[in-house]
């Protein structure tokens, strides 16, 4: 028999759209799945935003104050898609709750915030699972599973790109995104902290780094009213950008492979150019998530000019088969979020982690604030894991 499970999304940004949207399909591509989310109430404070949710997507009850989402006995594992400053209050009162917390990455300002989070999901003896999403694609995990099986040889370096122009123009609103106090680290936490995750997820753990950052537009003006993704302000008063626009960081692997992580959120010209490319001893692979569902393979014994071949992916690559019946048909974006959904799910119905998970996290956070040491001392540091 199928149980209900009773959800809630706090924060109904894009990001809490497109986690409502995928508790919407899930059991469509997964109908052995053996919960049934059900959409019981979604919190968000501004005016009217959460009534419009709940007209679209029937959520049962709505709520501008997510505190009452921690006494609703009805829910049983939340979203958390709320700016970053509020994942750390809002994921540990969920917890200490008794409820299953599905929070999108980067967990808060800093490593303590992540951890302080994963403390309370291991305290509460609930399940936690991170947005991690471009790790959820069939392509990356084939190109996992291909590393680890050694089809490249050893791996000797790699690089990884995450490229966007969504903060590129002069006129975006000086949001949340743009105070430390509020966002946190700026491209860091925004889109490196996927690449850190991507690295591990492919890599192993990084033992050092040295680190480059900088902020090329240093002013936005103020928004006069709520805005919600990445909105333009005009004649606005002008405020200070406070954190970063972009990264560069050398990677020394505990492997001993090496590689080199960059992202920037004001590359105009570049419209989500993500991927990587890691060479091995023998081999190469290299995925680019603008063709999410195709892997780029050089492998063999010809060393010199061995050629590379496009793999489409198909029902036997990851979590394709749930999507589409056959090699070369297109998954996309939401449909990562799909398979993040079906993850924490499974994980809540047989008590065990799947997916990326708050250690996960705590991974990623630990990375990016060697990053931002690294880049202010000018040295070489090593990301402090631990608690």
């Amino acid at each position: 028999m199928v149980e209900a499970l009773g959800v809630a999304v706090v924060g109904f940004g894009w990001m809490g759209r497109v986690h409502t949207q995928a508790y919407a399909r899930v059991r469509h591509h997964y109908p052995h799945l053996a919960l049934r989310p059900e959409l019981v109430t979604v919190a968000e404070e501004v005016p009217g935003r959460a009534e419009e949710a709940a007209a679209q997507f029937g959520f049962a009850s709505t709520t501008r104050d997510w505190r009452e989402v921690v006494a609703d006995p009805r829910v049983h594992a939340v979203s958390i898609t709320a700016p970053n400053f509020l994942h750390r209050e809002i994921a540990v009162a969920m917890a200490g709750a008794g409820k299953h917390i599905w929070v999108e990455k980067p967990v808060g300002l800093s490593a303590d915030d992540a951890r302080a989070v994963a403390d309370a999901v291991a305290g509460a003896g609930v399940q936690g699972a991170v947005g991690f999403n471009y790790r959820n694609a069939p392509a990356v995990e084939t190109a996992r599973d291909l590393i680890a099986a050694g089809e490249i040889g050893t791996v000797t370096h790699a690089r990884l790109r995450f490229f966007s122009d969504y903060a590129a123009h002069p006129e975006g609103a000086l949001t949340w995104r743009y105070e430390r106090e509020r966002g946190g680290s700026g491209v860091l936490g925004d889109l490196a902290s996927h690449g850190a995750d991507l690295a591990r997820f492919l890599l192993g753990d990084i033992a050092s780094l040295t680190a480059d950052t900088a902020v090329f537009l240093p002013q936005r003006a103020r928004p006069a009213a709520a805005t919600a993704g990445h909105a333009r302000a005009t004649g606005g008063e002008l405020g200070p950008v406070e954190n970063e626009d972009y990264v560069n960081c050398l990677l020394r692997f505990a492997s001993g492979a090496r590689g080199v992580l960059e992202a920037c959120r004001v590359s105009v010209g570049e419209q989500n150019n993500y991927g990587f490319e890691v060479h091995g001893t023998r081999g190469a692979v290299f995925w680019d998530f603008r063709r999410l569902n195709e892997l780029r393979v050089s492998r063999g014994t010809e060393y010199q000019d061995q050629p590379v071949s496009t793999v489409y992916v198909g029902p036997g690559h990851g979590e394709f088969a749930a999507f589409q019946p056959g090699a070369a048909n297109a998954m996309g974006y939401d449909d990562l979020k799909v398979v993040e959904a079906h993850r924490f799910l499974r994980s809540i119905a047989e008590g065990a982690p799947y997916g990326a998970t708050l250690p996960d996290a705590v991974h990623s956070a630990a990375v990016l604030e060697a990053m931002a040491r690294s880049a202010e001392r000018g040295t070489w540091v090593s990301p402090e894991t631990s608690g």
